[in-house]
């Protein structure tokens, strides 16, 4: 018997280990045919072993979408912001009382009790002036969204006219329409939003709109400008100035659509900002003075004269200001990791 260390002995036992595995092939093949049990083994010819499976492809929307649907984060925030927009489309059906009647009116004693606390019929009680605390919160829901939707809006299309032409023409425009965005850059964004509400003769609720609306141009704008420069050098866009294609056609047909994906997430990332700079314009004394038409940044203005007394007053807006914009910071974040290839997971 040859020495297994040597290596005629390493050979054979090779020679062994090759022999049993072709016996057991053969049985197991055997067994196949046989049906007497075993492993059984998959014949796959040469052309099959080569062959791929072809599968439909999907576009970037339903990519992302497909990983939107199992990340919780977005999840959250989508949950949230739902629930917001629900709220403030259906508030004078959900609220129980009318916000701008003093229901409490008659309870209301300055002395020993200047704000109505909670009793059957008002979980949160009343404000100074007897009118149900939940319908105001729930009635002020609409004014915040409608603000912040609005400026949003505004905002971007004021960005998307600025960013277009920029990114479409070179030279002279380019040059002058950054330096604009420079200077309102340059500015802080809430002092700017300051600046313009105080110019206008009476506080109302435009004057939010278009105040924060402003700040938010340049954002977008220069947002909008890189993704153009960026789609400028792709194949197709060169593929069609060599064809004689329109300036005008490469822009709106090309570029444009290639180039929203980054805005319109960043517009669900400005939705949370203009709420929280609308409730701090209102808390300023720059927004609707009518407070017959409740706002979550009003009403924590007028609980400032109660702070103490009754913090209440000042904790349920301050908390529905916060849930909500990180209802729309989460689910923006979430759009920015899905369609970004950078960040995506």
């Amino acid at each position: 018997m040859p020495n297994p260390l040597s290596p005629s002995g390493r050979k054979q036992r090779i020679d062994d280990l090759a022999a049993t595995a072709g016996a057991s092939g053969r049985s197991g093949g055997s067994d196949e045919s046989g049906g007497s049990g075993g492993l059984a083994v998959d014949e796959v010819t040469v052309e099959d072993a080569g062959r791929v499976e072809e599968s439909a492809g999907v576009s970037l929307i339903v990519s992302a979408w497909r990983r939107l649907r199992r990340n919780p984060v977005f999840l959250l925030g989508l949950t949230i912001t739902a629930l917001f927009v629900l709220m403030a489309v259906f508030a004078p059906l959900v609220a129980p009382h009318d916000p701008a009647a003093g229901l409490l009116l008659d309870k209301v004693r300055p002395q020993s009790n200047p704000v109505p606390g909670p009793e059957p019929g008002f979980p949160l009680g009343a404000d100074p002036v007897g009118r149900d605390y939940l319908s105001r919160l729930i009635v002020g829901s609409r004014q915040t969204l409608v603000v912040g939707v609005c400026a949003t809006i505004f905002g971007l299309l004021g960005g998307l006219t600025l960013g277009v032409l920029s990114g479409a023409f070179s030279g002279w425009v380019d040059s002058l329409v950054m330096r604009v965005v420079d200077v309102m850059l340059s500015i802080p964004s809430l002092l700017l939003a300051v600046s313009i509400a105080a110019l206008a003769q009476s506080p109302s609720q435009w004057t939010l709109i278009i105040a924060i609306a402003t700040v938010q141009v340049p954002v977008f704008a220069r947002l909008l400008r890189g993704s153009m420069l960026a789609q400028r050098s792709t194949d197709h866009v060169l593929a069609a100035r060599a064809l004689g294609v329109k300036r005008s056609a490469i822009v709106f047909r090309h570029m444009l659509p290639n180039s929203l994906g980054p805005v319109i997430v960043q517009a669900t990332l400005v939705v949370a900002s203009s709420i929280i700079d609308a409730a701090g314009l209102s808390f300023l004394g720059l927004g609707n003075p009518d407070d017959r038409q409740p706002e979550w940044g009003q009403m924590l203005g007028q609980a400032q004269d109660h702070i103490y007394d009754n913090p209440a007053l000042a904790v349920w807006p301050a908390l529905c200001i916060i849930v909500v914009a990180l209802g729309f910071t989460l689910m923006g974040e979430s759009l920015r990791e899905a369609l970004d290839p950078k960040t995506r997971r």
